[in-house]
């Protein structure tokens, strides 16, 4: 017997869907700016940052970029409550995506920096500006320009890796999908279903990112 497909008893379960991609863009929006913001701060302390943090951060990238995130997010999840540190859900899955892009971003954003001619540092100096004021005019806005689109594959990448948050009973669109198939046993229809939600928010993160970046950069230009 040919089998029956039944995508209308996925769609039943609309409003399950919906708050799943809504849990999955909070973990996207969370995680983009507190991993950047954080792969921008070690990429500063492996390029122009005192000596005597380099090695706790060299360590902390390495750790990471080494590791699986499903085993980064259960150590966030299931190991710092052996040290005191509570977290719900929601808070592990952040912090573990943050921890995560942060590691990643880190790299691309050092080879932007690494990137800029020793002119450029030169000439910021002569103009009476501090090293973070040399950093943040001279050195950063045109590194990041040169690594953008590699920064928001990167940024894409850990969007669609949140797919595992699931694992920790985080209601993203993954968790969703599995509590669908759940109950009506369609599990061709409702992972097709899954997988054209997650394409479609990619493709929609990576114009939006496309947009931010000419928007940023547009503005660092005048």
């Amino acid at each position: 017997m040919a089998y029956q497909y039944d995508f209308a008893s996925v769609f039943d379960y609309t409003p399950v869907l919906v708050k799943g991609i809504g849990v999955t863009v909070e973990l996207i929006a969370f995680g983009a700016v507190a991993g950047v913001a954080l792969g921008i701060a070690c990429a500063w302390v492996r390029t122009q940052g005192p000596a005597w943090l380099r090695a706790p951060v060299t360590a902390y990238v390495e750790l990471i970029r080494n590791t699986p995130f499903l085993i980064q997010l259960f150590f966030v999840f299931f190991g710092l409550p052996s040290l005191g540190v509570q977290l719900g859900e929601m808070q592990a899955a952040c912090m573990a995506m943050a921890l995560n892009l942060g590691a990643y971003s880190a790299e691309i954003i050092r080879a932007g920096i690494d990137a800029t001619p020793k002119g450029q540092y030169e000439a910021g100096a002569s103009l009476a500006m501090t090293r973070f004021q040399v950093f943040r005019h001279v050195v950063l806005k045109p590194a990041l320009k040169r690594i953008w689109p590699a920064l928001s594959s990167q940024i894409v990448i850990v969007m669609l890796g949140s797919a595992v948050c699931s694992q920790i009973a985080a209601e993203d669109l993954t968790f969703a999908a599995n509590f669908i198939q759940s109950r009506n046993f369609r599990a061709f229809e409702v992972y097709l279903v899954t997988t054209g939600i997650y394409l479609a928010l990619a493709i929609l993160l990576r114009q939006l990112l496309r947009m931010v970046g000419q928007r940023l950069f547009r503005k660092a230009a005048r």
